[in-house]
């Protein structure tokens, strides 16, 4: 490896637009936290008019293997999947294959109209789930914001989540079609359209993409978004050759002692997860984040109009609650939630510095990225330390911010 890779790099254009000896603090503070034994590793890039002002690989790739970080290191990014997906399905809605009002059974006809289920005590005063017919399908536009009703049955406890474990749906070993039919056998959670959820909704995007597309996920999204944008190391597996370049976690986190374990990325998995399973680079997600920030465009490749993707990045949720997986409401106060985005709603609230009208998402094993239209700026932190997820989304946002 060429020692320079993974060596801290500014523009011109950095200096300029951002306060550089910031910049660098980021650096020091990030590192002092990878001596220190917290993370293994982090790759970050700042980007702003157009330009990428600050980028550095720091620390471990695979601590385990005395492997050091680079820019070019692969990542599990879990949920940044979410709006990759979200774009193909407006994609295909630009191309009048599908109308983001119409119920999802219009597209998958297994889920017609199910039943919620509601936690009640029963003559005994134990508690039981009773079954209670929806108020209205779930549509495409719930999935992409998450009102659809289904919830993920591994953040929190309730017994429709207990539902969705006895069922097997959170199994790796099923297809994006057989995951469908098995969430037509659960309850939902809330009656579509009335509550913010974190859920299965993006898979469920996933099989629906399959099924208008006429491919399976990975073959789609490969076509019409990873190939024309030139994300040559994104996908849903890494090959052979390039798994040298994947990133590690520590089997256990240093702080709180829980055991690390991440999705397999060496192998084609069998659940071609839209809500969760792709990898991906530093570089190749700036060329997403940068076709969004450019209003659907890149280097003369279009995916999306300027009107969709400002309408994606919008706030949908309008007064609807805002329910809670697992212990918090995910967006984060200030925020509400576009069609596959975070979005910010107020200039307060938020426990961290924005702007209204930036939008974000995250992944499970520590990914993060937003973009601040009225900064121009693009912002994208990747480890691999789950545990950890929270604490550097918001320290990395509080550093790049501070550099303004």
């Amino acid at each position: 490896m060429n020692p320079s890779q993974n060596a801290p790099r500014q523009t011109a254009a950095g200096a300029a637009s951002m306060d550089a000896a910031r910049l660098q603090l980021l650096n020091q503070v990030i590192q002092s936290d990878i001596d220190a034994g917290r993370i293994p590793g982090a790759v970050m890039l700042v980007a702003r008019h157009g330009e990428v002002v600050h980028e550095a690989a720091l620390g471990m790739q695979d601590a385990a293997a005395g492997k050091p970080m680079a820019m070019d290191t692969i990542f599990r990014i879990y949920s940044m999947t979410k709006p990759i997906v979200s774009v193909g399905v407006m994609m295909l809605a630009e191309q009048g294959r599908l109308l983001i009002s119409e119920p999802v059974s219009t597209y998958l006809p297994e889920i017609g109209r199910p039943q919620v289920g509601v936690e009640i005590r029963d003559a005994n005063g134990k508690p039981a789930l009773q079954l209670v017919d929806a108020q209205r399908e779930m549509t495409v536009q719930d999935l992409l914001r998450h009102t659809s009703g289904l919830t993920y049955g591994v953040f929190g406890e309730s017994m429709v989540k207990t539902c969705y474990r006895d069922a097997g749906i959170e199994s790796r070993n099923i297809t994006n079609a057989e995951l469908v039919k098995k969430l037509a056998t659960v309850p939902l959670a809330y009656q579509p359209g009335t509550v913010w959820e974190y859920s299965r909704s993006t898979d469920v995007l996933g099989a629906l993409i399959e099924r208008v597309g006429g491919m399976a996920l990975d073959e789609w999204l490969d076509r019409h978004i990873l190939q024309p944008l030139g994300m040559k190391d994104s996908g849903f597996w890494v090959p052979q050759e390039q798994q040298h370049r994947i990133a590690e976690a520590f089997p256990v986190d240093p702080v709180t002692g829980a055991k690390v374990r991440l999705l397999d990325a060496c192998n084609k998995p069998s659940f071609l997860s839209g809500g969760g399973g792709m990898v991906s680079t530093v570089h190749d997600y700036l060329r997403f984040a940068r076709m969004l920030a450019n209003g659907g465009e890149l280097d003369g490749v279009r995916l999306l109009s300027r009107k969709t993707v400002r309408y994606m990045a919008s706030d949908h949720l309008s007064d609807l609650p805002q329910a809670r997986s697992g212990t918090e409401y995910l967006p984060g106060q200030g925020y509400g939630f576009g069609l596959g985005f975070a979005v910010r709603t107020a200039p307060g609230a938020s426990i961290v510095p924005g702007s209204v009208g930036d939008f974000n998402w995250s992944g499970l094993a520590g990914t993060y990225f937003w973009i601040d239209p009225e900064e121009d700026l693009i912002a994208i932190f990747l480890m691999q330390a789950p545990e950890q997820r929270s604490h550097y989304r918001q320290k990395f946002r509080n550093l790049v911010y501070a550099a303004l």
